[in-house]
């Protein structure tokens, strides 16, 4: 089994391989773009509110709103204050950061969770030329991080994971939630028509 110490010597030898033989002038200005698409959810929260609007997309907008509350309570409200973890610019030698630095904890990462998370909770209800590269682009945000040097890999996995449960969670309640609306108000038209 994995330890602590072994995790995070594979972090910071996967952190310092990219930087040392991935890192290139044209992806130092690309990715930093890419990452900011996951500042604060914005962009996620953006699209959703733009889903509800529409009558066949309100459902995906829905459950992605619903996923990205769940990632701010878990991720940014829980899991990021309980294990506290420094992140990896400040601990690795010789690792540069692009851009600025982080104020709050580094496990799981935030951008992660909240992209998987709506990306996840839209794709089973938006057409698959539409869901596929929301699934893309939550992975290039999820890259970045790695690429800039403000996450480790496991946090990347920390929020991968947390964002497809929060995504599958969000779609399992959702249609719960629906189906007993829909029963109640056929029940209601019955009752309406019984009289």
């Amino acid at each position: 089994m994995l330890s602590f110490l072994d995790i995070f010597s594979t972090d910071a030898k996967i952190l310092l391989y990219v930087q040392d033989h991935i890192r290139c002038s044209v992806l130092d200005k690309v990715f930093p773009l890419i990452t900011h698409l996951g500042d604060a959810g914005i962009f996620w929260i953006l699209l959703s509110l733009v889903l509800l609007i529409f009558k066949k997309t309100r459902k995906a907008g829905a459950f992605s709103l619903g996923a990205l509350i769940g990632s701010v309570v878990l991720n940014n409200m829980i899991l990021k204050v309980v294990i506290n973890r420094t992140r990896p610019y400040e601990l690795i030698e010789g690792l540069r950061l692009i851009g600025k630095a982080a104020k709050d904890a580094s496990f799981p990462s935030g951008h992660t969770a909240a992209s998987f998370a709506s990306a996840v909770a839209m794709f089973p209800n938006l057409k698959k030329r539409y869901g596929v590269p929301l699934l893309i682009l939550a992975l290039l945000i999820s890259l970045s991080r790695v690429y800039i040097g403000i996450h480790y890999p496991s946090d990347i996995v920390g929020g991968f994971v947390s964002g497809l449960f929060l995504g599958i969670m969000a779609n399992v309640i959702g249609n719960l939630v629906l189906r007993k609306l829909s029963d109640r108000a056929k029940s209601s038209e019955t009752a309406e028509s019984a009289q």
